[in-house]
């Protein structure tokens, strides 16, 4: 894996594959999304969330593009090392608040509101159906937030009340969903 653009560009970094419980985002699909973002967000201003964070990739890529507050969220131990390990290797310790806990926990408990959120939870989750009616249930995002998840061509929420549009990378699919009504 490796940071696409900013400051980091290039530097790549590799998680331990001993049972290693992630799917990371592919290059070519974070690629793809972070053009999308790129013409719609000035990362500079945004507070991020990254749920089910697994290796950092997401939060690095807005760190590395100038985002001085993600909240990364993973219950998995080893993700939290490795990331905690690349976060002193790259010098991001502030800007990168790492939270150990279940995801569908810390979101009915955080009080925060983001500008952007991702989700990359495991494409068999059980529940992973409900997780965009739970973003919206705990008002986690801003006015003009947007919410992006990951996931497989399995789900398919074009009739969420919050759908703004889906792109598709191969097996990758990112649906994004907005505060904002058309």
């Amino acid at each position: 894996m490796r940071i696409i653009a900013g400051k980091f560009k290039g530097r790549k970094f590799y998680p331990p594959a001993d049972k290693w419980p992630t799917r990371p985002t592919t290059d070519y699909a974070k690629e793809g999304l972070f053009n999308i973002l790129n013409n719609n967000f000035d990362f500079e201003t945004l507070k991020v969330l990254d749920l089910f964070g697994g290796t950092g990739n997401h939060s690095y890529e807005f760190i590395s593009r100038g985002c001085q507050d993600v909240t990364y969220v993973d219950k998995f131990q080893g993700c939290i090392k490795f990331v905690k390990e690349t976060a002193t290797k790259l010098a991001i310790e502030e800007e990168l608040n790492i939270v150990k806990a279940d995801v569908f926990k810390f979101m009915a408990r955080t009080t925060s509101k983001y500008d952007y959120i991702f989700a990359g939870p495991p494409y068999p989750l059980p529940t992973i159906d409900t997780i965009p009616s739970l973003i919206f249930q705990y008002d986690l995002l801003t006015e003009e937030g947007w919410f992006v998840l990951e996931h497989n061509p399995n789900h398919d929420f074009e009739n969420h009340p919050n759908f703004l549009e889906a792109r598709n990378y191969g097996k990758t699919i990112f649906s994004i969903f907005t505060n904002q009504k058309e």
